[in-house]
C-alpha cells in the first residue's frame, strides 16, 4: 500500500509517497481501505517534530481521520463486516491507502454521503461534541463563545450550537472568513485584527451584558484573558488548541469571583477506552443530525493525496474555511 512518509522534521516538502505492506487487522479490528482523509494542524505539528505520535501508531505518517470500506476484519470482530462504508479518528496513520482501527472506534457513514465529505467529519465534529456537550455541559438557550469559527472545529462547533438551539458569538482574524459565519447560524461575528485581541465587550452587549456561558477556545494564548472578561459568572473555558501560544497571563481574581472554570482537553494521547466512549457516544447523538441533515460537513476543498502539500501549505497560510480533504 501507498503512504505519505515524513522523511525528516520539516515542512510539507519533507513528505515522500512510499509503499508499505498491507497491514493485518488483530482481536477486535478492522482493516480499512482509506478513500479519503483530512488535513488537520495536528499533522502539520508532527511533520516539524513537534507532536509525537502515540507509540501505537506509525510514528512517521501522519493522518487523524479517514473515510473508508471495511477491507477486511479480524477474529472476534462482530461489530462490521466487509463493505461496510466507515469514518472515524485515530492516533496517526491515516495518510494511507490502508490503516487499522478497533472496530468500537469507528463509525458507520452517514448513508448517501460521500467518502469525502465524510472524511472530513470525525475530527471537526468528535472535538467539538466532547468540548461542548460531554464536559463543557452545553445547554439550550445558552450563549457559546467560538474562537476561530471559520476553522474546521469551530464551524463544526457552530453547527452543533445552531443544532442544540444555542446562540453563537464567534471570532477570527479574516473578514471574507466570517462572511461564512451566517451560514452556520452564528448570531454574531468579531475581526480580532489586532493584538492582543478584544472581543468581550461585543459578547456583553450581545447578551445584555451577561457574557457568554461558555467558550471553544481553539486559538489560546492571548485570548485566553480576554476571553475569562467575556464569559458569564459561572462561565466554563474549554481550551482545545493554543495556535496564538502556550503562555498568557491572566487574573486569577476574576476566575476567583466569577467562579470560572478552565478545562483543556485533547483527544489524540487519550486511553483507547475513552476514545471508544467517545466514538459510541457520538454515534448516539450526532449521527442522526447528519441523517435529518441539521449537520453537515464544510469543506473548503478536495483534491487528490498527491497534491497533499500544496494542501498543507494551505493551511499553514490560514487560507482555508472549514476543512481540506485529500483523497486517493
Amino acid at each position: 500500500m501507498k503512504v505519505q512518509r515524513i522523511t525528516e522534521p520539516g515542512g510539507p516538502e519533507v513528505l515522500a509517497l512510499e509503499e508499505r505492506p498491507e497491514p493485518v487487522p488483530g482481536p477486535g479490528e478492522v482493516l480499512v481501505r482509506v478513500r479519503a482523509s483530512a488535513l488537520n494542524r495536528a499533522d502539520l505539528l508532527q511533520i516539524r517534530g513537534f507532536y509525537p505520535a502515540p507509540p501505537d501508531v506509525p510514528p512517521d505518517v501522519p493522518g487523524l481521520e479517514y473515510a473508508g470500506e471495511v477491507a477486511a476484519v479480524g477474529p472476534r470482530t462482530r461489530r462490521f463486516k466487509v463493505g461496510d462504508r466507515v469514518m472515524g479518528l485515530v492516533g496517526g496513520g491515516a495518510w494511507s491507502e490502508y490503516v487499522i482501527t478497533h472496530e468500537r472506534e469507528a463509525l458507520p457513514m452517514p448513508e448517501g454521503m460521500d467518502f469525502a465529505d465524510a472524511a472530513a467529519l470525525p475530527e471537526a465534529y468528535l472535538t467539538a461534541y466532547d468540548a461542548l456537550v460531554l464536559q463543557g455541559e452545553m445547554k439550550p438557550g445558552e450563549t457559546v463563545l467560538i474562537h476561530a469559527v471559520a476553522s474546521g472545529v469551530g464551524s463544526a462547533a457552530a453547527l452543533l450550537c445552531k443544532a442544540s438551539g444555542v446562540c453563537v458569538v464567534g471570532t477570527g482574524r479574516s473578514a471574507a472568513k466570517l462572511k461564512r459565519a451566517s451560514e452556520w447560524g452564528v448570531a454574531r461575528t468579531v475581526l480580532c485584527a489586532s493584538s492582543p485581541p478584544s472581543f468581550a465587550d461585543v459578547v456583553r452587549a450581545e447578551t445584555r451584558g451577561r457574557g457568554a456561558d461558555l467558550c471553544l477556545d481553539l486559538v489560546g494564548g492571548d485570548y485566553v484573558p480576554e476571553t475569562l472578561s467575556a464569559l458569564a459568572p459561572r462561565g466554563r473555558l474549554m481550551l482545545v488548541g493554543m495556535v496564538a501560544g502556550t503562555s498568557t497571563e491572566v487574573n486569577l481574581g476574576m476566575v476567583l469571583t466569577k467562579r470560572l472554570r478552565v478545562t483543556g482537553t485533547v483527544l489524540r494521547s487519550r486511553p483507547v477506552e475513552e476514545k471508544m466512549a467517545l466514538s459510541q457516544s457520538a454515534e448516539r447523538h450526532l449521527l442522526p443530525l447528519f441523517r435529518s441533515g441539521a449537520l453537515k460537513p464544510v469543506v473548503d476543498a478536495v483534491m487528490p493525496m498527491s497534491e497533499l502539500r500544496q494542501g498543507l501549505e494551505r493551511m499553514e497560510r490560514n487560507d482555508s474555511v472549514g476543512k481540506l480533504v485529500v483523497r486517493w
